[in-house]
């Protein structure tokens, strides 16, 4: 006995493999690409964190290139997701504070482009940024953050990490985003990030339809290594989780395809979670996954 499943697609991934998609050139994104079909990712976007525009233009300039490589067996570059910039210094994570700009057009305009199609900000401290996205039709997700006003929010990045949470005293955006039907969810199911308790939780508040699994990939993931600089924070890899020096979560190392086994296998895995990245975003890709009965990947075909 086999399954079948749509292609992965992971809209929140920072790397793997060796390779940080926040510095690495257009040759090494054709590799990630290639190693990340193996796992039966179909398409991503590579997720840039803050940095100094310079750099944040020169990236984009990368993956943009490496995006138009044809080779059959590649998860195609669907996209960019900016993470950071316009985020709440409260909330920072590892992001380095020292290049946050405040959320007006006119600093997104220095880092625009076609090719962006998530930006995650701290809806908190919007100057006009939101409404300017949503009218170019770029999604908008709440992170980094400790707003509960999501007026003109598409969703919420990597619910309950980096954000205000629940409390039975205050509103914050992980309960507002929760209780918003219309507002997906990022998730990330590594065993690290979130409890099981906590994933139960959010299944029983939230339509199904609105979950979006990510990895929130660093580039220590299938890699051999345990000590690394990422977003201008040193990062430790211990061989379960990889943090900064003083213990702050600087992202998973596991992709999409162990993820989905790990919630196969604790019985709080819905095939509606693979399908809702493609209506979220209006996507099509060719192909499929066929898994074993222990959710290993038998076979990716790229139809």
């Amino acid at each position: 006995m086999y399954t079948s499943t749509k292609l992965l697609i992971d809209q929140h991934i920072h790397g793997g493999y060796g390779v940080d998609l926040s510095n690495a050139d257009a040759d090494k994104i054709v590799f990630l690409s290639e190693c990340l079909f193996r796992h039966g990712i179909g398409g991503y976007f590579p997720t840039l964190v803050t940095d100094s525009i310079e750099n944040i233009k020169r990236q984009i300039k990368a993956i943009k290139k490496a995006a138009l490589c044809d080779k059959k067996n590649i998860a195609k570059i669907l996209g960019i997701h900016l993470e950071g910039i316009f985020i709440n210094p409260l909330k920072k994570g590892i992001h380095n504070p020292e290049h946050f700009l405040p959320a007006t057009v006119e600093n997104y305009k220095l880092v625009e482009d076609d090719f962006v199609k998530i930006v995650t900000l701290a809806p908190e401290l919007d100057e006009g940024l939101i409404d300017y996205l949503n009218k170019k039709g770029v999604k908008v997700q709440a992170g980094h953050c400790i707003g509960a006003d999501l007026w003109g929010i598409n969703a919420a990045t990597h619910l309950f990490n980096a954000m205000q949470g629940i409390s039975h005293r205050r509103h914050g955006t992980a309960l507002t985003a929760l209780l918003n039907d219309n507002i997906y969810t990022e998730l990330i199911c590594d065993g690290v990030h979130l409890n099981d308790e906590i994933i139960i939780l959010a299944e029983k508040i939230k339509p199904r339809n609105k979950i979006i699994l990510i990895s929130d990939a660093l580039p220590i993931a299938y890699s051999d290594i345990k000590e690394m600089e990422f977003a201008g924070e040193r990062i430790y890899y211990n061989g379960k989780s990889a943090t900064s020096l003083n213990g702050t979560i600087a992202g998973s190392t596991t992709l999409l395809d162990k993820i989905v086994k790990i919630l196969h296998n604790k019985n709080l895995f819905h095939s509606e979670y693979i399908d809702n990245v493609y209506k979220y975003h209006n996507i099509n890709l060719n192909g499929e996954i066929i898994w074993d009965t222990n959710f290993d990947i038998l076979e990716v075909r790229n139809e």
